[in-house]
């Protein structure tokens, strides 16, 4: 999990993403959407279709969720969307 080379990790980034056909906007830092990245391509989905798919199980706000998944991914615990 890294940033661009000279990028700061903690840098708030925001992009656009499709959720379930829906296009939102989402701000995380950069370092989370690296671990995003990392995650979806382990998996073989798209960063939309793993956004989607953490979208459908939260509780909480997206940006939060996806934070907390992360998370749980590099703790090694399973993360509570299906693989």
């Amino acid at each position: 999990m890294t940033a661009a080379p000279g990028g700061d990790p903690a840098r708030i980034r925001k992009r656009t993403v499709t959720v379930s056909g829906h296009v939102t906007s989402v701000s995380l830092e950069q370092a989370f959407w690296e671990a995003l990245k990392e995650i979806a391509a382990a998996r073989d989905l798209s960063i939309n279709m793993l956004v989607s798919e953490i979208d459908a199980a939260r509780s909480g706000n997206l940006s939060s969720a996806l934070r907390v998944f992360v998370l749980s991914d590099l703790q090694g615990r399973k993360p509570s969307v299906p693989e």
